[in-house]
């Protein structure tokens, strides 16, 4: 990933109990914008309301994905890395 190799921390966002929001999904798109990559954990709370498991961790990353237009990276434990490339061209 660009953002790691040029010695940027990559943006965590969590995500507890209210689950995955408008508001949440803008957070995420901003940063995506900003920096191209994010990291977004899903917290214990959020799991155990939404009945996420190790089994469908997948299906989130992919929802979440589709929703800002991105890719999914990695998924570790229930940590997802999400990617958007950055247009080429503008403001430097």
């Amino acid at each position: 990933m660009r953002s790691a190799e040029a010695g940027e921390e990559i943006v965590v966002v969590r995500v507890g109990k209210k689950g995955i929001t408008e508001g949440l999904l803008a957070e995420l798109d901003n940063v995506l914008r900003a920096r191209g990559v994010v990291k977004v954990k899903l917290l214990r709370n959020f799991r155990e309301a939404y009945g996420v498991e190790s089994g469908n961790k997948r299906e989130v990353a992919a929802e979440l994905a589709e929703a800002l237009g991105a890719e999914v990276v990695e998924v570790r434990g229930y940590t997802i890395v999400l990617r958007r490339r950055r247009a080429r061209g503008g403001a430097k």
